[in-house]
């Protein structure tokens, strides 16, 4: 049987205009040290990850003019993006949710960050909120 429930809150993300100064901005209000930074050229983002007691906090800049996050930055300002849910196997996860019906950005996982395979779920079909599905990679 494949792993394709809901694990936990693999992070939530925040589209920044400019990375560094969010990173300075969460240490210095919350004392929250980014302990990750990635640049991931198939998205158009450069990211930083802050733990936050159990969970992370993704903080997430456009690189390039046609970043999904440029464009949201440009159209909505900076704020929260999505919510993501890590799951064992995003395979399996993205043909039960098709099955099903569900409105799916990615039919095919995409690679992420630190080696992991992630995958959208249309806004339609979650409320109006963008969720990330997360498929770490294994060690």
């Amino acid at each position: 049987m494949s792993d394709t429930s809901i694990r936990g809150i693999d992070h939530i993300a925040i589209a920044v205009e400019d990375l560094h100064a969010a990173i300075i901005l969460f240490d210095s209000v919350f004392g929250l040290k980014a302990h990750h930074r990635e640049e991931i050229a198939g998205f158009g983002v450069a990211i930083a990850t802050i733990k936050a007691g159990g969970n992370e906090i993704e903080l997430v800049q456009g690189t390039t003019p046609d970043s999904p996050i440029t464009k949201f930055v440009a159209a909505r300002g900076p704020g929260l993006h999505h919510i993501a849910f890590e799951v064992g196997d995003i395979d399996g996860a993205l043909h039960k949710l098709a099955a099903h019906g569900i409105a799916l950005i990615d039919t095919v996982a995409r690679p992420g960050k630190q080696g992991s395979r992630v995958a959208f779920i249309h806004p339609k079909a979650t409320g109006k909120v963008l969720c990330e599905l997360v498929q770490r990679a294994r060690a």
